[in-house]
């Protein structure tokens, strides 16, 4: 019998970690029969962000993908990565909710259950700990792991204890930055072993060159599982190579007693696979030893720089790293992991951008007022102050957020019908993502994207020369004029606008610009509205978080873009006193890497809204058929750009009318559809 067994994470975080949780189900298949012959203690491959991407990127049915893994892997647990109360979602679920997902996830395959929760509270975790030992299924709980002054190895043993007495069948480290010392993590072991008797993993990621020590120290202080990742999908953001430790543990009293050769031929296989999702692949592949003092999980960093690359902020990096530090603090030493990493590294970028908490997300302000848990420390009571005040909360949440949620599954279950589920299944899938999943039930019949396409590349910049497009809209014609910077020039009927000119304002009132890169959600005053400085406008969302446009001046406001509109930093979305503004020229725009102004539709045409591409990418399929009615919001096409998939929306109602075939490269601003 082994002394130390191994948990592969290749079917889950590795791809998650390395190249956006893109592989698809198509791509695993080969391997299972030989993953499943190694003698794994489990198998990691559903949970975290799978779920997610399978509906929104590959057109696959999440619940299928576990049945397919379970039948092709018969002799090993496959493993799940659950957020507690907030399941795979990003918010708290009602109890029942939270019953039928796990008891529909044990059914559909799922043998071993890691359930954490960002705050470390035992509150969030034990109605999922619970309803896991109902399924009779393998209990895992999961200490998310941060380096603070509050979080001790004496507080972690007494978790551990907590969550022993909540009837776990095994405990889990789960340090998903790497930032687990080989000696710290040594006496950590020790400490939990002190007061647990129950198996204990080890999960730690190899982002800043520790991982493979802290798993040796691990395993000589009693850790009895170690999470891996077959080598051609380790390193970097993922993890240690997984024939590395069993080499490293061969001969001595830690032995995992697994053979290389077939670890080899696995690897082999994964080497191919990982060559088909080249462009989603992160840029960083190496250590990075700022996460030691950022405590940033791998994925988020690269998440990170996306986000400031968007906002035309990409030197301004290491500054939001070091700010993170200052809202972890602020929000109670929170540890990073999803979704509090979003929270924390999303408020970051802001502080960096606008002034510290002068645009406070509402997630924030729920974090830092209790609404995800309780923290590991004491918030900064003014930023509590500003939370209660933002959210208009009169007073911080001492109790379980959960039990401010009513039973809602047959609610859910409902209104998934009628976005076309067909299943329970189907109906916790909408439950999750209720944004993503009816589009995903229309299309799903189409069966899922071919990791071949993937191969597709986005061409930039090329002979240095300008590109140039012509494009009739209403039978009239327009040019548009895409500089090698990558900036636009729209002009009707002629040659576009030189450089430096200036968009034209009527009646000379105020411009707001947009601060951030993002989409307008909705104004918050009527068009016209007299307002004063400071009033909140609009809401934009930009990375992920609601952010609240304040007028700068009084006057009458006049709205500039409409609700669902992607707009760019910096350009104008309302204008504040003077006469209403609908006919604005359009000129070239100076901000680079991000999109342009969109050209108004009252310019190019009496009746009918132009959708240019926010950003340069490839036409990757229309989400609804020429012709079709759609409603302002609806997504109409998808495109290719930076890596990811972006969603096109209609910004009016009406009929869409396509102006570029799928596969077509396109300039950021370029007119894809026309709406009316």
């Amino acid at each position: 019998m082994p002394k130390v067994k191994l948990t592969d994470l290749v079917l889950r975080d590795a791809h998650q970690s390395l190249f956006a949780t893109r592989m698809t189900t198509a791509d695993m298949v080969p391997a299972l029969e030989r993953l499943d012959k190694i003698g794994y203690f489990a198998l990691e491959g559903w949970g975290g962000a799978t779920f997610d991407s399978c509906i929104r990127f590959l057109n696959e049915d999440p619940w299928e993908r576990l049945r397919t893994l379970k039948k092709g892997l018969p002799n090993t647990p496959i493993m799940m990565l659950l957020r507690g109360q907030n399941l795979l979602g990003y918010r708290h679920y009602a109890d029942d909710v939270v019953d039928k997902f796990v008891e529909k996830a044990a059914e559909n395959g799922v043998s071993v259950f890691r359930i954490f929760d960002a705050c470390n509270d035992p509150r969030n975790l034990k109605r999922a700990a619970d309803a896991a030992k109902k399924t009779g299924k393998h209990v895992q709980m999961a200490i998310s792991y941060a380096a603070t002054p509050y979080h001790t190895k004496e507080i972690y043993a007494d978790l551990a204890k907590r969550y022993a007495e909540f009837g776990a069948d095994s405990i889990c480290i789960k340090d998903m930055s790497g930032l687990l010392k080989p000696y710290e993590t040594y006496d950590l072991v020790k400490a939990i072993k002190a007061k647990v008797d129950l198996p204990l993993e080890i999960h730690t990621h190899a982002t800043t060159g520790l991982s493979v020590a802290a798993l040796i120290k691990g395993a000589e202080a009693g850790a009895d599982i170690l999470d891996t990742v077959i080598s051609s999908l380790s390193m970097g953001t993922s993890h240690s190579p997984t024939e590395t430790i069993v080499e490293a543990l061969k001969g001595t009293e830690f032995d995992t007693g697994l053979d290389i050769i077939p670890l080899l031929d696995i690897a082999a296989y994964f080497r191919d696979v990982r060559k088909k999702y080249a462009k989603f692949e992160s840029s960083f592949l190496g250590a990075d030893t700022r996460i030691l003092a950022s405590q940033v999980p791998g994925g988020m960093l690269s998440n990170l720089e996306n986000q400031l690359k968007e906002q035309n902020a990409s030197e301004k990096i290491d500054d939001v790293l070091k700010e993170i530090q200052v809202v972890q603090k602020d929000c109670g030493y929170i540890p990073l992991v999803t979704p509090t990493s979003q929270i924390v590294g999303t408020q970051a970028v802001f502080n960096v951008l606008f002034g510290r908490y002068k645009n406070l997300t509402q997630e924030t302000a729920d974090l830092v007022t209790g609404r995800y848990g309780a923290l590991a420390a004491p918030a900064n009571p003014e930023l509590v102050k500003l939370g209660l005040e933002k959210n208009k909360y009169d007073s911080v949440l001492d109790c379980r957020p959960a039990d401010k949620i009513p039973n809602e599954f047959s609610k859910i279950e409902e209104e998934a019908k009628k976005a076309g589920a067909k299943t329970v299944e189907d109906a916790l899938t909408y439950a999750m993502f209720p944004k993503v999943a009816p589009g995903f039930f229309q299309k799903r019949s189409q069966g899922p994207v071919d990791s071949a396409s993937f191969a597709v590349k986005v061409q930039t910049g090329g002979s240095g020369q300008a590109a140039k497009y012509n494009v009739n809209v209403n039978g009239a014609n327009y040019a548009v004029v895409v500089s090698p910077a990558g900036t636009v020039a729209v002009a009707p009927g002629g040659p576009a606008p030189g450089a430096g000119a200036s968009p034209a304002r009527s009646g000379g009132g105020q411009t707001i610009p947009a601060p951030v890169a993002g989409t307008v959600l909705r104004y918050v005053v009527d068009e016209g509205a007299q307002v004063t400085s400071g009033d909140t406008i609009l809401i934009m969302e930009s990375m992920k978080m609601e952010l609240e446009i304040k007028a700068t001046t009084a006057g009458p406001v006049h709205f500039l873009v409409s609700p669902g509109t992607q707009v760019a930093s910096q350009q104008p979305i309302a204008e504040i006193g003077g006469s209403a503004v609908g006919e604005v020229p359009v000129s070239e725009s100076p901000v680079s890497g991000v999109p342009a102004a969109a050209v108004p539709s009252a310019e190019l045409s009496a009746g009918g809204t132009v959708i240019p591409a926010p950003v340069a990418g490839t036409v990757l399929r229309y989400a609804v058929d020429e012709g079709a009615q759609v409603t302002s919001g609806d997504t109409i096409i998808i495109i290719e750009s930076m890596k990811m998939e972006l969603e096109i929306k209609a910004t009016a109602a009406g009929q869409v009318h396509f102006l570029v075939p799928g596969g077509t490269q396109v300039a950021s601003q370029q007119p894809i559809a026309q709406i009316g």
